[in-house]
């Protein structure tokens, strides 16, 4: 697969430029425990996302499917475990994934670390919180 282009050859839709507020909905699906709150850390997502701020992950977006380019998803950092990542779907090889960072001068990502297995993704960017 080249970077770019996505599995059915469609060109790639490029970094996400907006997140959605949550909604009513949302909140309820956290209360449920459906939805997983992350905190913001790291500069590698701005302007989209800032450190500090919080979103909402959802964390069965990928058990029947695949993710999309463009998605925002929360992954398990493929060479310390410990650490949590937020980034974009760039591409996808198979079961693996190229995940970037949209500040790519402060983005710790796919270019350094490789392709990230999909079992490490934990689960699909859905809005802001609160």
């Amino acid at each position: 697969m080249v970077p770019g282009t996505s599995q059915t050859n469609h060109p790639d839709p490029g970094p996400p430029s907006a997140l959605r507020s949550s909604r009513l909905r949302d909140i309820a699906l956290w209360l449920l425990r459906r939805r997983q709150r992350f905190r913001v850390t790291g500069r590698s997502m701005v302007p989209l996302l800032k450190p500090g701020e919080e979103v909402l992950l959802n964390p069965r977006a990928y058990r029947r499917s695949d993710p999309q380019l463009g998605d925002l998803v929360v992954a398990i950092h493929p060479t310390c475990p410990h650490l949590r990542l937020i980034k974009w779907v760039v591409y996808g090889e198979g079961g693996d994934y190229f995940l970037g960072g949209i500040n790519t001068a402060a983005s710790t990502d796919s270019r350094d670390f490789g392709l990230v297995p999909g079992h490490c993704l934990l689960g699909q960017v859905v809005c802001r919180f609160p």
